[in-house]
């Protein structure tokens, strides 16, 4: 195979599943892992993908912090998906952790207003959502507000959240990688949420496809850590067989 063939396979691979390893690429072409560092290279200098620790991805995998109020206009029919979806897994009389982002926002807009349940969340957002469900009794933390993610975050909230057990918690994330695990682009945020998952049974991802592949600066956890993840279609092939063999529930939606 020639460097013009093996470069090809290269962008299609990647186009194909959105995340290539050195070791798979070397396997799959029969050549060793220098040489495909070499290719990696050649493809980033001419602004071909981005290489990161064995591995590569279309675009560089790091995100920036932004406001609520942009994010919730990007991927609406996806987060309402699996905003839907998430909401049949709440149960009567649950007692459950909401996080903050965007596409919680949505799963706790959709929570059926008469379902009696009890939410704990850093989300001032998530409260608003859920402020005139009758059945829902709300415990918001306190702390540092965030205006950026209209969440609070500090010692006060962390002090607080280690007041309560829950069963659920449904947590969104700036970025999912395989080698980098759950992130969020606030490192006081990404704290609070690991303490979350420290006073639950089972930790719950909801993230649109379009997180895969991407770092955050603050890292939540592993992979590892996680027990379910809800996504829709664009999920790249290669995240979910290696999320599934992890033992991780994918849900696509």
């Amino acid at each position: 195979m020639t460097i013009a063939e093996r470069h090809k396979y290269i962008l299609d691979a990647l186009l194909k599943a959105g995340f290539v390893t050195v070791a798979d690429l070397s396997h799959d072409l029969d050549v060793t892992m220098v040489t495909i560092r070499k290719d990696l290279k050649i493809l980033e200098d001419k602004g071909l993908l981005y290489r990161s620790h064995g591995s590569a991805t279309p675009v560089s995998p790091y995100v920036n912090d932004r406001s609520v109020s942009e994010k919730k206009l990007v991927r609406v029919e996806e987060k309402t998906k699996i905003a839907l979806f998430a909401k049949d897994l709440v149960d009567e009389d649950d007692a459950i952790i909401i996080g903050s982002g965007t596409t919680v926002v949505a799963f706790a807009q959709a929570i059926p207003k008469n379902r009696k349940l009890t939410v704990l969340t850093a989300a001032m957002n998530v409260t608003l959502a859920l402020i005139d469900a009758q059945e829902v009794e709300i415990v918001q933390l306190g702390g540092v507000v965030r205006k950026s993610s209209s969440s609070v975050v500090g010692h006060y909230a962390e002090e607080m959240l280690k007041q309560f057990a829950c069963s659920k918690l449904f947590l969104s994330a700036d970025g999912i990688s395989l080698d980098y695990g759950l992130t969020t682009s606030h490192m006081m945020e990404a704290h609070l949420n690991a303490l979350m998952m420290k006073g639950v049974q089972k930790t719950i991802v909801l993230a649109d496809s379009s997180k895969f592949g991407k770092k955050g600066f603050g890292k939540i956890c592993d992979l590892e850590d996680i027990d379910m993840v809800i996504t829709d279609t664009g999920i790249p092939d290669l995240y979910r067989e290696k999320l599934e063999e992890m033992g991780i529930e994918v849900r696509v939606v």
